[in-house]
């Protein structure tokens, strides 16, 4: 059973939620975030607002995959993850 859109924003929220509290993450993660951004970025019923967001997450997570420290990575964007899921928030 696919995900409707609301779901697929609470799972981003989650996963970067999950992410600014622990400090660490996975590739898979990363991974997963790119993988629901774009399903989102094709889905009419997403606000023309949140596009900007999560073109910067996508950018995020495809850095994070691809970066020899993970955990450091996260580690450096904590403000922008807080911001990210702050303002998903107001958009689900």
């Amino acid at each position: 059973m696919p995900l409707n859109h609301t779901d697929q924003v609470n799972l981003l929220k989650d996963i970067l939620s999950n992410q600014q509290s622990d400090c660490c993450g996975s590739v898979a993660e990363c991974e997963q975030l790119e993988r629901l951004i774009k399903s989102l970025m094709v889905n009419a019923d997403i606000s023309q607002n949140v596009r900007p967001i999560l073109e910067e997450i996508y950018i995020y997570s495809q850095n994070g995959k691809n970066t020899a420290d993970l955990d450091e990575h996260i580690n450096a964007h904590q403000d922008q993850l807080s911001s990210w899921v702050e303002n998903i928030g107001e958009f689900s």
